[in-house]
């Protein structure tokens, strides 16, 4: 663990694979066998566990889990109370193993909104936006703006943020944008 990184007294952090100035806050818990980037931010209860990835710059919001298998990629922002899964059949009865546990990818610059749960095996694209409140059960294309219960696409956002027009251009920054194979990418 880097010199610089910042644990609060009542935080627990097991693993040495934590990023220079990441800040873990009161009450979370990262297991050992988690890795976590550079500058990231873990809110109060936050659960990160062994076999979780986190890339640079990510936003943990408090109340988060972050499951074995889930990666997330750089400067991504998981909203409060977000809930990853990584168990397509779960059943108490019958214990899983990692090698049962099904992976998921969070691309670069996506961000998750409060209340949504990811459910496994899935990609969120490059600069996807999951609308609060959402139960993503697929993919979801790069830029695409997905939301509700199953949620589904509802538009495209841009790198700011804001969601795009009907042309393509945001209508705050002025960036255009052309459809790819994998969602969106810059007109250009």
């Amino acid at each position: 663990m880097a010199n610089d990184v910042f644990v609060h007294p009542s935080a627990l952090v097991e693993t040495s694979e934590v990023g220079s100035g990441t800040k873990v806050w009161a009450f979370a818990h990262v297991m050992e066998g988690a890795v976590v980037g550079s500058d990231c931010k873990i809110g109060d209860h936050a659960f990160i566990e062994s076999g979780a990835i986190l890339g640079d710059r990510v936003v943990i919001k408090n109340n988060s889990l972050i499951w074995h298998g889930v990666s997330i990629g750089d400067d991504v922002f998981v909203g409060p109370n977000t809930v990853f899964t990584n168990v397509v059949s779960p059943r108490a009865r019958y214990q899983t193993y990692p090698e049962d546990w099904v992976k998921t990818e969070v691309a670069d610059r996506a961000s998750i909104g409060a209340n949504s749960t990811i459910v496994c095996g899935i990609r969120l694209g490059f600069n996807s936006m999951v609308g609060a409140g959402s139960v993503v059960t697929r993919d979801v294309p790069d830029h695409a703006l997905v939301f509700g219960n199953p949620a589904r696409h509802e538009g495209w956002v841009c790198d700011c943020g804001r969601k795009l027009a009907g042309d393509l251009a945001c209508p705050e920054c002025g960036r255009a944008y052309q459809k790819t194979e994998n969602g969106l990418g810059p007109l250009g």
